[in-house]
């Protein structure tokens, strides 16, 4: 058991919360929520043993274990993926090299009637009996199951881990944990880096999983399928329901309700009694009723009261300028790097006012077809864009293009047209930009401030085709809610690559599939399309996926072969080169980052606008360089691809 008593945490003068106790058994599984900022990360590293609450107590149960999925972490470079994971058997293992140094013992002995040969004997047999109950004969499966439901393939498995980008990089530490088999597994945002097929194996294991769950999540049907206790945690209290996530949302509104009926009753008493305090403050025969009335005000617990609910904002998009009844045609599209392809013989039709989604395993070519729809990727085959058609794309790497030195304010102030200028500040609020962060310079926005800040843009300029990839990743419930009403009125066609199932669910009609390089049209909503999807992979279960040998080039033979492999292996050399130097930059930045962090964390500092500047510049670079290493690693994987 893990326990929480009267727990406060507090930064400088802020106190991010107080008075939270709580409890934690095998076999809980509890959704953790709250607006951004509220502290949920805090108390997730509180559980795990990373911080020590500033007041009260955390207690763990003797011997119990636990595995924490952080939203960032590090991975030892130079190891394979198959290593990193196979890590989560250690004590496993540790029992296997004790049996074979016994064996090797007893190989070399020949006193068998010994007392100490009896002992190894007798070792043996427990170790033995020990490993076959651990599941140590299941090692190599359980590895090679667990990776592949998370989305690797088999030939992925001997590949380092640093090769990886950081969504891949968080399925492995998932992968480890999961497999080690904790008493207690915490996860931060764990689907936000899944493809629906893996959240899908996600959702199955943890539904099956022995221990207790604590998790954070913005995805509702991943927490309705997972847990059946969730914590609230507003206005630095933590509020516990025993019951999942959309029966904790009706509940929560019953509570807002009786709350807000006791603040209106309290501001009334208080009202009243601040006007007799005035009234009668200077009478010498009130004197001790005054004196009794501004005692009794002191003492008020006072109650608090949730912001303003932000769906009670209605944010439109422009009206969409009227297209031709063709939006898109694609006739055999394909897409290739090298021999590598990515997309082949692709038929599509996209009519106005379709709404359309989509869906598939990452790196399938979802992105490649709606970068190629925009006019930023060259391709084979037919492709027609309709008449008058105007495209607003959402990407994910849209907000590296807005320039740094303008104010989120300005930013949307620039896109801004007719009308909904009007309601620019409505609009930024709804995706979490409020009071003097609208101040702020976008250059020292977070990627995910900056990615919300990019959507929001999109609502301010009149388009008639949307083509957002991925839109929900960095955004809270609420503001997820505000966008998915803003598309549900947006008279245009719609393209959303996501794999967040409640927010397509009623959003779209139609689902293109992609899969072994091709698209597959499905009619229906996203929940129609999974629930064929399940049966099919039920009857199939065994039939493993064929795969289509790529064309391999020999590069050893004639002259012009020759020279090809040359070109090759110098090409390979300083993308390799670049990509250590890139890695080298990353060390120095999050040790620097680490660095400031700790002088943050000390009360002088706290108000040090120059370490502050310093951390913001090391997050700036650190950003950049990542996004760099993510281009690098594409072009590596480009290069290798065309060599097979």
């Amino acid at each position: 058991m893990i326990s929480a008593e009267n727990v406060a945490m507090r930064f400088g003068g802020f106190t991010l919360f107080e008075g939270i106790t709580f409890q934690l058994s095998r076999g809980d599984r509890i959704g953790l929520v709250g607006r951004n900022g509220a502290g949920k990360t805090t108390i997730l590293n509180l559980v795990a043993g990373l911080q020590e609450p500033d007041e009260g107590t955390i207690v763990r149960s003797a011997g119990i274990t636990i595995g924490y999925l952080p939203q960032q972490m590090k991975h030892k470079k130079g190891r394979s993926v198959y290593h990193e994971v196979k890590d989560a058997f250690e004590d496993i293992l540790k029992i296997k090299n004790r049996i074979d140094e016994i064996n090797i013992l007893l190989s070399e002995r020949k006193d068998y009637h010994s007392k100490s040969y009896l002992g190894l004997i007798d070792e043996l047999t427990h170790a033995n009996e020990r490993f076959e109950m651990e599941g140590g004969r299941d090692i190599e499966s359980d590895i090679e199951h667990t990776l592949t439901g998370l989305g690797f393939e088999k030939d992925d498995l001997n590949r380092l881990v640093h090769e990886f980008s950081g969504g891949w990089r968080m399925r492995i530490e998932l992968a480890r944990i999961l497999l080690k088999r904790p008493d207690y597994i915490l996860l931060d945002e764990p689907t936000n880096h899944l493809d629906i097929e893996s959240i899908q194996w996600l959702e199955e294991f943890l539904q099956n999983y022995k221990g207790g769950i604590l998790l954070i999540s913005h995805d509702r049907a991943f927490l309705d399928r997972v847990t059946n206790r969730t914590f609230d945690l507003t206005l630095g209290h933590l509020y516990d329901y025993k019951v999942s996530y959309s029966k904790y949302v009706v509940l929560k509104e019953e509570r807002i309700k009786h709350q807000m009926a006791a603040y209106q009753n309290q501001q009334k008493m208080i009202q009243d009694t601040e006007n007799f305090i005035e009234r009668f403050r200077y009478k010498a025969t009130k004197a001790v009723q005054v004196q009794s009335r501004i005692k009794q005000l002191n003492k008020l617990d006072r109650i608090e009261v949730e912001e303003e609910d932000l769906l009670d904002i209605s944010l439109k998009f422009p009206p969409a300028p009227r297209s031709g009844e063709v939006v898109v045609e694609a006739k055999h599209l394909g897409k290739s790097y090298g021999a590598k392809v990515v997309l082949e013989k692709v038929d599509m039709m996209i009519e106005r006012g379709d709404r359309v989604a989509f869906v598939g395993r990452n790196g399938a070519g979802k992105t490649t077809l709606s970068r190629i729809l925009v006019g930023e990727l060259d391709h084979s085959g037919f492709l027609k864009m309709g008449h008058n058609v105007k495209i607003g794309y959402f990407a994910q790497n849209l907000d590296e293009l807005m320039d740094g030195n303008l104010t989120v304010y300005e930013t949307v102030d620039r896109s801004a047209v007719g009308e909904i200028r009007t309601k620019m500040r409505d609009i930024l609020a709804a995706f979490l930009f409020r009071g003097e962060d609208v101040d702020k310079k976008v250059k020292v926005l977070s990627g995910g401030e900056r990615s919300r800040l990019a959507m929001a843009r999109m609502l301010l300029q009149p388009f008639n085709l949307l083509i957002l990839d991925e839109p929900t990743n960095h955004m809270d419930m609420r503001s997820k809610d505000i966008l998915k009403n803003a598309l549900l009125a947006f008279n245009g066609t719609l393209i959303v690559v996501s794999h967040d199932r409640e927010f397509l669910d009623g959003l779209v009609d139609k689902i293109y599939e992609f899969s072994n390089r091709a698209v597959r049209e499905h009619l229906g909503s996203i929940y129609d399309f999974l629930s064929k999807k399940k049966m099919k992979n039920l009857r199939e279960i065994e039939r493993k996926e064929e795969i289509v040998a790529l064309p391999q080039t020999n590069v050893t033979g004639s002259g012009m072969q020759y020279r090809e492999k040359k070109e090759y292996e110098k090409r390979l050399r300083k993308k390799t080169k670049r990509l250590e130097a890139i890695e080298n930059d990353l060390d120095q930045t999050d040790q620097a980052m680490e660095r400031i962090s700790k002088l943050l964390a000390e009360p002088q500092h706290i108000k040090n606008d120059e370490i502050y500047k310093e951390y913001e510049s090391c997050k700036m670079r650190h950003d950049s360089l990542l996004s760099e290493w993510e281009k690098v690693m594409e072009e590596l994987e480009r290069i290798r691809q065309q060599r097979k």
